[in-house]
């Protein structure tokens, strides 16, 4: 009970830094303190549950970020983006913004799209090819293809906080 106590309070006293720590997985690197806000998600969820249930909830969320991301690393046209990227930290914040999005009742606890994407220096091509990641990895996991454009129609305001170059 005292330790429950102890975490409680160092959670209340050290800030964002700690709530965004909180939500981190084995193997994430840390990263400069942020504020967690779902604002940083870039997006506003679709109503309903309906685009939710096509994406085949968080099962099928987390199959299209891993095609996706799996795809983008070994595309030779994107693999050199991932690098240095914290691939854990990656697949965990961007199935918790697919999944926010949709409207699966996950938290967004990343940084925002600008903050994030700031020092990768993403061409406009580049943004393209992980686009065409990530409709093959909804194709594969059986989203309608009307769907599927609803969902980039969500990401596509996005671009300009992401296409730095």
């Amino acid at each position: 009970m005292r330790i429950a106590l102890l975490f409680a309070l160092m959670a209340v006293t050290t800030g964002p830094a700690l709530a965004q720590d909180a939500h981190a997985v084995p193997g994430e690197e840390p990263v400069d303190p942020y504020v967690v806000s779902d604002a940083n998600a870039g997006a506003t969820p679709f109503e309903g549950q309906a685009m939710w249930a096509a994406f085949n909830e968080g099962e099928g969320v987390g199959r299209i970020v891993d095609q996706m991301l799996d795809l983008s690393a070994a595309d030779p046209r994107t693999a050199g983006i991932f690098v240095a990227t914290d691939m854990v930290r990656l697949r965990r914040t961007l199935r918790e913004q697919f999944c926010y999005i949709l409207n699966g009742g996950c938290r967004y606890t990343g940084r925002s799209m600008a903050d994030a994407h700031d020092e990768i220096g993403l061409q406009p091509a580049d943004f393209g090819a992980l686009v065409e990641h990530l409709q093959t990895a909804m194709t594969a996991e059986g989203v309608p293809f009307r769907t599927q454009n609803r969902f980039l129609a969500k990401l596509a305001p996005m671009r300009p906080d992401t296409v730095t170059r």
